[in-house]
């Protein structure tokens, strides 16, 4: 008996999903929703649940006395929130294991407090998960051979009788009476289906009659081993052919359950059994004509049967058991960063159900709307995960964070904002139709003839977007049918076509529909912007925009190639706390490998107080490269010699393809060019056109070709893509970012001059008349100041692409060339043929010429600086060697620091701004770069 099973104890697991049911469901008024309320909940789209004749109010069998959980029971039941209705899909059931854990664990709620009455609604098996066909596929695809006379039907029909039959011997034993008791109903079905299909196979031909009476033997076969395993456990169960119960009215595609006479038929099912105590166990898809011959309710047909039998009962609550969590905020296998969804309007269910969410078919919940009934997706093999409820009580959709915890808004006030948008549901294989033409403009009745004319095709409308001028609309329909409605919507402006009121239909391809649902949204601002900019961030153009006047979704059309990255964009600005940048470092040399370990510490910490996710997934060198093949990046630990052992050749496409579409699923993503080749920086047109960000020190874009410089700088401009060089002047000092806030501020640059090489600032720093100059370099070089060949310091070359990337960015567009440059280089020393050493040896000839400038200047009492200038207002700009009065800002610099001074209208001689402080080495470059990418992730909505 029940009270056996409930003295036996309980499992933790148990208690757990007791637990789980408690904690999801808060009271729910017991009393239905008014005519007025289901009208106005109900979606225009879904008309599959009509029915003229209403439900029983709970109060027709008031006087009646429910059964108790000791077996007492009256002549009929009672209806109300005694009743759990539990559904379990076809791989709950798939296998005799399931179906005995499943008859255990609801064995032990029914026997439980927290439930008084249970029915359980059950689909055909499924599969365990080890390949084997599922039974509603094994009978559909029997009727499908019988029809074109393929007689290996029988075959189907006998691995369907040994599936049932080796199940029902391992859940009941086959030397049981109940088990012989199956197997002789079970004979007798696979007898008669086997006669129906060999009819079908005479005719060639079945009919939907036949097809019902066949495919819904799944379900009954299931139903009735689930009572009898419950039996067999000790429980008390009552089979229900679900077809001697729920009668419908098939009309078209539509099905109309008849209320009045189900309810009639329920009553006079339980009078029979004396009110049926214990669990009464239903078959789920299968239902009847008035005329009592056998019918389905199709598609989700067992949710329905659920819902359905729900609202009968007026029960408590519907729990959908399946083999997922519950609702997503997105396709998981799309977003790895979705999120189980709490909880979840009607509404909200219906805009995510329509447009291909995992969520229940809009007709399912209607039945469950009638009394306000929630409806619950578990899952079975997860007892621990809540779930999601869906529901239109107000306590059960509070605001949640991206673990799908709830918190209340006075703690976390931004969580009400975050919940405006509960997920994001795509179709894929769209074609968009479009109609332009002034023909369409004032024309009453031009929409209603167009879409009369794509009905007439039998072809479904997705989505419909007009301009307010009504000079063009589109609309969506599935790619497969594009030809057909653009045929239809020709033919039928055939005669406008050729007046040219109606300039032609045109077929946009290879789109995808993304769509944002939220019942909030309306009540919230900026809803749309938001979405927008998430997609403009990540380089994804809109095709068409649509949103309803409910308010419910928004709706926008992209390209079918950017449809993942949309979606990924989309999700992370609604749902990710954190800011996720995917970045390709190009150029692990001396300042990539110090970048990637200042990343490596900061990581955490930019994690937990910033909420900044830097995830480096691909490594490029000049030879070879290293791309993330897991979810979490490139480990910055062992990178090194992962990329020593482990590294593929170069490829710069494979390269930025992966960067773009990385496994992790980070819609946003950046290079980072530390190298100062001008092969490189060739690619950041490229990368910039297909929405990738650069960050750079990089010299050679902002002082190398006026042309590239002009196109990257307005692509920069015209798109949401974001080039950021401020490394390629001062390292880590604010020298780019300065003249940018003195220019966008509307003051006028007039001279921009400095010392901009640390190894330049060092040597005249410390070069005294006691010393040789040679000698000086020859230290500077020691120490680390200079590149390898010092030549490539003392050029002047490096200061000059410093001052033409500052006079360009004051408004000077000259070539590199056009600067003149006064190079330490000795004249003869200047050939790329001498070698370092050789140059470092012939070096100190040429100390006497270099000493009588060092001396005129002291006489003078003047210091030697060697500087760069962009005299803006003269146009003109240049790199010489300067002499400046002590006391001068240039002439009180120590070691390598750089000192860059800002002459403006605003900034005068004797107040001019000055930006000082160290400008080379790796540690400060990197740290420059370090900053422009967290400077990056604000623009892509990190906190500031």
């Amino acid at each position: 008996s029940a009270g056996g099973v409930k003295s036996s104890g309980r499992s933790g697991r148990n208690l757990k999903l007791r637990s789980a049911r408690r904690s999801l469901l808060p009271a729910v008024a017991a009393s239905s929703a008014s005519p007025e309320h289901f009208k106005q909940a109900a979606s225009p789209r879904t008309t599959n649940e009509a029915s003229s004749q209403p439900l029983r109010s709970s109060t027709r069998a008031a006087a009646a006395t429910a059964p108790t959980k000791s077996g007492a029971s009256s002549a009929t039941f009672k209806r109300g929130h005694d009743w759990e209705v539990h559904k379990f899909g076809g791989t709950c059931v798939g296998s005799s294991e399931r179906i005995r854990n499943v008859a255990k664990e609801m064995m032990s709620i029914e026997a439980s407090d927290a439930c008084e009455r249970m029915v359980m609604v059950v689909s055909a098996m499924g599969t365990p998960g080890d390949g084997s066909p599922k039974v509603t596929d094994l009978l559909l695809n029997a009727l499908a051979k019988a029809e074109s006379r393929d007689q290996t039907y029988v075959d189907d029909l006998k691995a369907l009788e040994k599936k049932h039959e080796d199940t029902a011997g391992d859940l009941l034993g086959s030397d049981s009476d109940e088990y012989k008791d199956f197997i002789g109903k079970l004979r007798e079905d696979v007898v008669n289906i086997e006669s129906t299909l060999k009819a079908i196979s005479i005719a060639g031909t079945s009919t939907e009659t036949f097809s019902d009476i066949i495919v819904g033997h799944g379900e009954l076969w299931t139903a009735q081993m689930m009572a009898l395993t419950i039996k067999k456990l000790g429980g008390q169960a009552h089979f229900l052919d679900a077809r001697q119960i729920l009668t419908i009215n098939p009309s078209g595609s539509n099905t109309n359950v008849m209320y009045e006479v189900s309810n009639e038929r329920l009553d006079a099912w339980f009078e029979e059994r004396d009110g049926a105590p214990g669990i009464v166990v239903a078959t789920g898809f299968i239902a009847r004509k008035p005329n009592g011959v056998p019918s389905t309710l199709k598609r989700n047909g067992s949710d329905y049967s659920a819902t359905i039998f729900g609202a009968l009962f007026e029960s408590r609550m519907i729990t959908i058991w399946t083999d997922v969590d519950g609702v997503y905020s997105a396709d998981p296998r799309k977003v790895r960063e979705a999120v189980c969804l709490p909880a979840l309007s009607y509404n909200e269910a219906w805009e995510l159900s329509y447009f291909g969410a995992n969520v229940l078919h809009p007709a399912t919940t209607l039945p469950a709307m009638k009394y306000n009934i929630p409806v619950v997706l578990r899952n079975f093999f997860n007892l621990d995960a809540p779930g999601t409820v869906i529901s239109d009580a107000k306590d059960l959709l509070r605001p949640g964070d991206s673990m799908g915890r709830s918190y209340d808004e006075e703690t976390f006030p931004d969580a009400a904002d975050r919940a405006q948008v509960k997920g994001f549901a795509t179709i894929d294989d769209v074609s968009i139709i479009n109609v332009e033409g002034t023909g369409l403009i004032g024309v009453p009745g031009t929409a209603a003839m167009l879409f009369d004319a794509v009905r007439d095709a039998k072809v479904n409308v997705i989505m419909i977007s007009q301009a307010s001028s009504e000079h063009s609309l589109c609309f969506a329909v599935k790619a497969a049918e594009a030809d057909a409605a653009k045929k239809a919507v020709e033919d039928c402006f055939k005669e406008h076509i050729a007046k040219g009121r109606v300039e032609g239909v045109e077929v946009v391809e290879n789109c995808t529909i993304l769509a944002a649902v939220g019942q909030e949204m309306r009540a919230r601002h900026g809803t749309l912007a938001t979405l927008f900019n998430a997609l403009a961030t990540a380089s994804v153009n809109v095709v068409a925009v649509a949103q309803g006047s409910s308010e419910y979704n928004l709706t926008v059309v992209v390209k079918s190639d950017d449809s993942v990255r949309a979606l990924r964009a989309a999700h992370a600005r609604f749902f990710l706390s954190e800011t996720p940048l995917a970045v390709g470092l190009v150029g692990p040399g001396l300042i990539g490998k110090v970048l990637l370990s200042q990343i490596n510490e900061q990581k955490e910490k930019l994690l937990d107080e910033f909420n900044i996710d830097l995830r480096v997934v691909a490594i490029a060198g000049s030879s070879k490269m290293m791309l993330s093949t897991g979810d979490i990046g490139i480990n910055l630990d062992t990178w090194e010699d992962e990329y020593a052992n482990n590294a593929e050749p170069i490829d710069m496409d494979a390269f930025a393809n992966h960067l773009r579409n990385n496994s992790d699923g980070i819609p946003n993503s950046v290079v980072v060019d530390c190298t100062a080749s001008d092969e490189v920086s060739d690619f950041y047109v490229k990368w910039l056109q297909t929405g990738i960000h650069i960050v750079t020190p990089n010299k050679k874009v902002n002082s190398g070709p006026l042309s590239r410089y002009n196109k990257v700088r307005r692509l920069q401009r015209e798109s949401y893509t974001h080039y950021l060089c401020e490394g390629t002047v001062g390292a880590g000092l604010p020298i780019i970012t300065t003249l940018r806030g003195l220019v966008e501020t509307g003051d006028r640059i007039q001279k921009v001059e400095g010392i901009f090489s640390g190894t330049l600032s060092y040597i005249f720093n410390t070069w005294t008349t006691d010393m040789k100059f040679s000698d000086v370099v020859k230290q500077a070089r020691d120490n680390g100041y200079t590149e390898p060949d010092p030549r490539e310091d003392l050029n002047g070359t490096d200061v000059a692409r410093k001052v033409v990337t500052l006079a360009r960015e004051a408004g000077m567009m000259i070539e590199l060339d056009d600067v003149p440059i006064e190079s330490l280089v000795p004249e003869p020393l200047r050939d790329p043929s001498i070698s370092v050493d050789d140059f470092m040896a012939k070096l100190p000839d040429y100390d006497d010429e270099m000493a009588a400038k060092l001396a005129e200047a002291e006489a003078a009492g003047e210091k030697l600086r060697f500087v760069g200038v962009a005299d803006v207002s003269n146009g003109k700009a240049s790199v010489a060697l300067g002499k400046y009065p002590a006391g001068h800002p240039f002439t009180t610099l120590q070691g390598s620091d750089n000192i860059i001074e800002f002459q403006t209208s605003r900034y005068t001689q004797g107040g001019s701004l000055i930006v000082r402080g160290p400008g080379a080495g790796a540690e400060v470059t990197a740290a420059g770069v370090f900053a422009d990418l967290l400077k990056l992730t604000q623009y892509l909505g990190a906190p500031s």
